[in-house]
């Protein structure tokens, strides 16, 4: 059964979209079977994936509110070599809508029931908002990615994540848990850099991912022409640090699938 990763933080601009389309194209340049889900309403993992988000006939805000099934809502990126579940800003009126629906926690969840066999990697880029799109996210999810800049109102913010994590794994999701933390935007120059992230060295210890993604001017321009960093300029250190990540991404994962399996006597 293929993992499902919701990649979470609540504060804008700490590069969870980045991490999300890199990411999907660095588990797919591995032949991991990869499928992207974008639950943000401004659609740019979408557009970072070369798909027209003005031109969608079906989106996961369709899928949500019943108008089609997810066959229907599919369709593959343009050059990162992983299936796309698309959305635009029709994704905002899913808020209110999904209000009106019984269990409107699980409706994503539900959606991906059939298909998570199909996949390796099920990757779900979240809005900057612990929202009801957030929360389907959290509760279809095995765990979660929470890509975050070292600095010190990061740190405030994560807390709250942290928390509403272990609500909904409480009462919704048992299985959920943090995955592991990502260091993004990262410059070892700066000193509350280096002081933050040995904070999050000290208080998450293994769940804190060993690479880290630096500034990188290709990372910031690869979505403008629609395509993940790895197809824009393979050579660059975005690239790279993408694809360490998703080397650690996939041991971890062989590693856990392997503790939890039954020891033959």
């Amino acid at each position: 059964m293929g993992k499902v990763l919701a990649i979470a933080n609540q504060k804008g601009g700490v590069g969870k979209t980045t991490t999300t389309v890199n990411l999907a194209a660095s588990l797919a340049a591995t032949k991991r079977k990869v499928l992207l889900i974008d639950l943000d309403p401004q659609g740019n993992a979408t557009m970072g994936s070369g798909i027209d988000k003005s031109q969608l006939d079906n989106s996961v805000y369709e899928l949500l509110t019943d108008r089609c099934t997810l066959a229907e809502a599919l369709c593959q990126s343009e050059h990162g070599g992983y299936d796309l579940l698309p959305a635009n800003g029709d994704l905002t009126a899913a808020e209110v809508e999904l209000l009106e629906f019984k269990m409107k926690e699980s409706r994503l969840r539900y959606a991906l029931a059939n298909v998570r066999d199909k996949y390796d990697f099920i990757l779900i880029d979240c809005p900057p908002s612990l929202n009801m799109l957030t929360i389907n996210a959290l509760v279809a999810a095995d765990g979660v990615i929470i890509p975050m800049q070292c600095e010190y109102y990061a740190l405030e913010g994560l807390s709250a994540l942290v928390n509403t994590i272990q609500r909904i794994s409480s009462v919704l999701n048992p299985a959920l848990q943090i995955e592991g933390l990502l260091r993004t935007m990262y410059d070892p120059r700066n000193s509350l850099t280096r002081e933050v992230s040995e904070q999050l060295s000290s208080h998450f210890g293994e769940r804190l991912y060993q690479t880290v993604i630096p500034r990188n001017v290709r990372l910031a321009e690869a979505p403008s022409y629609g395509m993940p960093v790895l197809m824009y300029d393979k050579q660059s250190r975005g690239a790279v640090a993408y694809l360490a990540l998703a080397g650690e991404l996939v041991r971890r994962t062989r590693k856990a699938a392997k503790q939890a399996a039954p020891v033959n006597d």
